[in-house]
């Protein structure tokens, strides 16, 4: 007897279940989109085998709807096969004058490739061999060349109000550390409240008026804190006038900088300070002039490293980063958001995507305007199934019970550590897509998208669901 291929499993698959597709959802989950008075009609759910065949279920599966941090799948697998999983970004360093004696007269230039994950500790890596290599004093400027992406002035308030959240942060040719400030909150035994910077940062001021909050339970605690962020000349000031839980234990705060050349100038000053380095000249934003020389560089790590970090926690800034760099090959010109959605739309159709069906903003879902079916994001899926990046792309994705933003959805239970799910969340919206190993070892395509103005009562239907389809009955 031959051995069942992943072809005829999927097949038997389709023929256990029906082959007709269901429209009604299982009544386990509608049950619990009633729960939490969401309507059927603000649902849309599309189940399949990931390598062919009719869905197994199919409701409202062509109807558009705002798929949040879902959009971030469709990121991962063009940025895979168009740059490949091995693509990095080069950080440059340049010199402009005379070095002698460990003296520079003249600037140091930083020119950044888009790397998605620089962060302070990389960059201290890069300023360290700088020093290896015979700085030790610097007498010019800092010069940061961001030229490599034009984009828009950024206004963080602009999505949601928020300034001062990490997810609002400004995509930048060199952005340092996600150019967010991350704050170590943690309650003291006296009932103090201590915040403590976890990056070196010069000219970095907080104003800590945090009281402790008794209880047990661990409530929305950002909101709580209310923390403020400002700038003044080359300090930024951070002020925390509210609450913490003392229950929430220790947690981390992350901040959106005000401006990516504050941020970096704040690293780069504390990095070069602990490194023995003087400096007494200013950090400033520019493009690298033609009589620069390349002193060294610095490569971050690949693609499918990166994609891991920026989709298991949903890192919106990084997949902004990595969306923008679908304009880099072979560019001749600074990337733009425009170049980039064209080079994502004429790859799509090569996969059996059909543009027309996607609203694509900024490639993150942090958007308002951006948009999919649940049947054009299980065509994503089985193309990503059937690619020869699948093991990196599927690696990239949360594991149910495990870690990233699936951490806590059903730890312990059977379901747990088989799937692979993307979620997203915004308000009014809750999403999720990915493969799941069900009960009898056959893998299963899904996506489900709410929106709503109840969807975050979503969370108990997407368990349900997840649980429905491991059962396999």
């Amino acid at each position: 007897m031959k051995p069942l291929t992943r072809l005829t499993l999927a097949a038997a698959f389709v023929c256990l279940n029906n082959p007709a597709a269901r429209a009604a959802l299982p009544e386990d989950v509608a049950r619990a989109l009633r729960a939490g008075n969401i309507p059927e009609t603000a649902v849309s759910l599309w189940v399949a085998p990931p390598e062919s065949g009719k869905p197994l279920w199919s409701h409202r599966s062509d109807t558009p709807r705002n798929p949040a941090s879902v959009m971030k799948l469709l990121t991962s697998l063009a940025s895979l096969e168009l740059l490949g999983p091995a693509w990095t970004w080069k950080t440059e360093v340049l010199t402009r004058g005379t070095l002698s004696a460990g003296v520079l007269e003249g600037d140091l230039i930083l020119r950044g490739g888009g790397d998605p994950f620089l962060t302070w500790d990389r960059l201290g890596g890069l300023l360290r061999d700088v020093r290896s290599r015979g700085v030790r004093e610097i007498h010019g400027d800092i010069v940061l060349d961001r030229s490599l992406f034009a984009l828009p002035q950024h206004d963080p308030a602009a999505f949601d109000g928020r300034a001062v959240r990490a997810y609002n942060a400004a995509p930048d040719a060199l952005a340092v550390n996600f150019n967010a400030i991350t704050l170590r909150i943690n309650p003291r035994a006296d009932g103090g409240i201590d915040a403590v910077p976890t990056l070196p940062f010069a000219g970095l001021q907080i104003d800590n008026g945090l009281r402790a909050q008794a209880g047990d339970s661990c409530p929305s605690w950002r909101d709580l804190v209310a923390p403020e962020i400002s700038a003044k000349g080359e300090t930024i000031n951070i002020r925390l006038p509210g609450r913490f839980p003392t229950a929430c234990g220790e947690k981390m705060l992350n901040l959106a900088a005000p401006d990516p050349v504050l941020m970096a100038n704040g690293v780069i000053r504390a990095i070069w300070q602990e490194l023995g380095g003087r400096f007494s000249g200013q950090v400033r934003s520019a493009p690298t002039p033609a009589d620069a020389n390349l002193l060294t560089s610095w490569q971050s790590p690949p693609l499918a490293d990166a994609l891991r970090e920026t989709d298991k926690y949903s890192n919106n800034l990084m997949a902004r980063q990595i969306f923008l760099s679908l304009a880099l090959p072979d560019a001749t010109t600074p990337a733009t958001l425009e170049a980039a959605t064209a080079r994502l739309r004429s790859w799509m159709p090569t996969r059996g995507l059909d543009p027309q069906q996607w609203v694509i903003e900024n490639g993150s879902g942090l958007s308002r305007q951006e948009r999919a079916t649940a049947a054009q994001l299980g065509t994503l899926l089985r193309a990503a199934w059937a690619s020869p990046r699948m093991p990196e792309f599927v690696a990239a994705q949360p594991v149910i019970g495990i870690d990233g933003t699936m951490k806590k959805r059903l730890p312990g239970t059977p379901v747990a550590g088989r799937g692979y799910v993307k979620t997203g969340t915004l308000d009014g919206v809750k999403s999720a897509a990915g493969y799941l190993l069900d009960a009898r070892g056959r893998w299963i395509a899904f996506a489900w998208l709410i929106n709503h103005p109840n969807a975050d009562a979503g969370d108990a239907a997407l368990e349900a669901l997840l649980t429905r389809l491991y059962a396999a009955d």
